[in-house]
C-alpha cells in the first residue's frame, strides 16, 4: 500500500520537460522495499503464535504494532521531508528499516514476544517515512499530465514485493517452526533485509538525482482557515472512513490466510504450503492494478470503485459459505478487486479541496491506522467463533467501499466551491 506526503506541493519553477528515468529506476527500488517488508509479516504471525501459542487476538498485534506506526509517524515524516528534503529523507527512511530489521535477531536471542513488536514499530517507522518521501518524490520527476502514470507503474513494483514476500516468508520462516531453535528462522532473512536497504541507503546518498524546485507546502490564510475546514466536505471525511476499513479489511485477510487455509474446513494445509499461496492473493492486485489503470481510461473511476466493492464482497461471501478449495480461492480473488481501491479512493477524497488538500491528505493517510486496529479485532473474531467466520468482518468493510463508491464520493452543492477555486 503507497501514500503521499502530508503536504501539497506548490512548483517554484518549471516542471521537468520529460521524465527522469534514471531517477525514476533508482526510487522504484524503494517501493519494491517496502511492500516486501510489509507483507513479510504474514509470514511472521503465523510463525509467532505457533512458538508462543498465541490466540489469533495476540497473535493480530504484530500488525497493530507496524500500521499504528502510521498514524504516530505520518505526520513528523512530512516535518523530516520539509527539514532535510527528499533524498535525505529516503536515507533516513531506509536506515531506520535496517535498524529494525537487525532488532529481529536480538529478539530472536531473548525469546520475547513485545521484542518483536518493539522491532515491527522500528522497521514500520522507516518505512512510513519512506513513503511520505518517495511518492511525492516520484510526483515531480517528469511532466505533471504524466504524475498519475508514473506513480501507477512505481506502485505495480510495490505490488510485486507484496507477491514476492510470502513466498519467501514461508521458504525461509514458516519451514523452520520444527527447528530445535525456531526462532533462529528469523536472522537470515531479517540480516539480508538490513544489509539490503542499508546498501540501498548507500546507493541513495551518493546517487546524484535532478535538482527540482517544487518543494514548498502551500498553508491556507487564516481567512481560507476560518471559511473552509475540512470537515465541511463529507466526500473527504467519507474517504476517510473508506481507507480506514479498506486497509483494515485488505490487512486483516493477508494476515489471517495462512491460518485460514490451514483449518481443516478449508484446505488443511500445512502453514509453509499456505504461505505460499498467498502469493496469488498480492499478485492479484498488482494485475489488477494494471487492468484498473488502463479501464479508468474509459468508465469512471468512482463506478470502478463502485464495482470493485462489489465483485470483494461477492468474493468473501462466497468464501465464508463455501468449504474446502473453493473457498480457499474465492479468497484469493479478492486481490484482484482491491487493487484500484486504495488510490481511487484517495483521489476521490481530496478532490476540489484547493487550498485543503495538504490537510485533507494527512487526514487520508493517518486512516491507514485501520491496518493496525480491524487485525486486532477479526483476531477475537477467530478466537471466538473460527478463523473461517471471522471473514464476516472484511465483509462488511467492502458494503462501505460500495457506498462511497456509488455514492458516498459526490461533492455536496453546499461545500464552499467559490473559497475553494479562488484559493486554489
Amino acid at each position: 500500500m503507497a501514500i503521499t506526503s502530508t503536504g501539497t506541493p506548490r512548483t517554484l519553477s518549471a516542471a521537468p520537460g520529460s521524465t527522469n528515468y534514471s531517477a525514476m529506476a533508482m526510487v522504484t527500488t524503494l517501493f519494491f522495499c517496502w511492500g516486501f517488508c510489509t507483507v513479510i509479516n504474514d509470514a511472521v504471525i503465523p510463525h509467532l503464535q505457533s512458538i508462543f501459542t498465541l490466540s489469533y487476538l495476540q497473535a493480530s498485534l504484530i500488525q497493530l504494532a507496524f500500521f499504528s506506526s502510521y498514524f504516530v509517524f505520518a505526520m513528523p515524516a512530512g516535518k523530516l521531508v520539509e527539514w532535510i528534503g527528499y533524498q535525505k529523507s529516503m536515507v533516513v527512511g531506509l536506515l531506520t528499516m535496517g535498524a529494525g530489521a537487525v532488532l529481529f535477531v536480538p529478539a530472536a536471542a531473548v525469546g520475547a514476544y513485545t521484542f518483536f513488536l518493539a522491532a515491527e514499530i522500528v522497521l514500520a517507522a522507516g518505512v512510513t517515512v519512506l513513503q511520505v518521501a518517495a511518492n511525492p518524490y516520484v510526483t515531480i520527476l517528469g511532466p505533471p499530465e504524466t504524475a498519475s502514470s508514473r506513480l501507477n507503474l512505481t506502485q505495480a513494483f510495490n505490488t510485486l514485493g507484496d507477491t514476492v514476500a510470502p513466498y519467501v516468508g514461508g521458504a525461509l520462516i514458516l519451514s523452520g517452526t520444527a527447528a530445535a531453535n525456531p526462532l533462529h528462522v528469523f536472522r537470515l532473512p531479517f540480516l539480508t533485509i538490513a544489509g539490503v536497504v542499508i546498501v540501498l541507503a548507500l546507493a541513495i546518498a551518493l546517487y546524484k538525482f535532478p535538482r527540482i524546485e517544487t518543494t514548498q507546502d502551500y498553508r491556507p490564510s487564516s481567512l481560507d482557515i476560518q471559511k473552509d475546514s475540512i470537515w465541511h466536505h463529507p466526500h473527504l471525511y467519507l474517504g476517510a472512513i473508506g481507507i480506514f476499513v479498506y486497509v483494515g479489511a485488505e490487512v486483516s485477510i493477508g494476515s489471517f490466510l495462512v491460518k485460514y487455509f490451514n483449518d481443516p474446513l478449508i484446505a488443511g494445509l500445512p502453514l509453509e504450503k499456505g504461505a505460499k499461496l498467498v502469493t496469488f492473493y498480492w499478485a492479484g492486485m498488482m494485475v489488477g492494478r494494471f487492468i484498473g489503470s488502463a479501464v479508468m481510461q474509459k468508465i469512471a473511476a468512482h463506478k470502478i470503485l463502485g464495482w470493485a466493492g462489489v465483485g470483494a464482497c461477492v468474493l468473501v461471501l462466497a468464501s465464508l459459505l463455501g468449504t474446502g478449495y473453493f473457498a480457499l480461492w474465492t479468497i484469493l480473488a479478492v486481490g484482484i478487486f482491491n487493487s484500484i481501491m486504495f488510490p481511487t479512493i484517495f483521489t476521490l477524497a481530496v478532490a476540489e479541496l484547493g487550498p485543503l488538500t495538504g490537510r485533507g491528505s494527512g487526514l487520508l493517510v493517518q486512516a491507514i491506522v485501520g491496518g493496525a486496529i480491524f487485525p486486532v479485532m477479526m483476531g477475537a473474531l477467530a478466537d471466538r467463533f473460527g478463523v473461517h467466520h471471522s471473514m464476516t468482518l472484511p465483509f462488511l468493510c467492502y458494503i462501505f467501499i460500495i457506498y462511497y463508491g456509488f455514492k458516498g464520493y459526490e461533492i455536496k452543492p453546499d461545500e464552499p466551491h467559490s473559497l475553494l477555486t479562488a484559493a486554489s
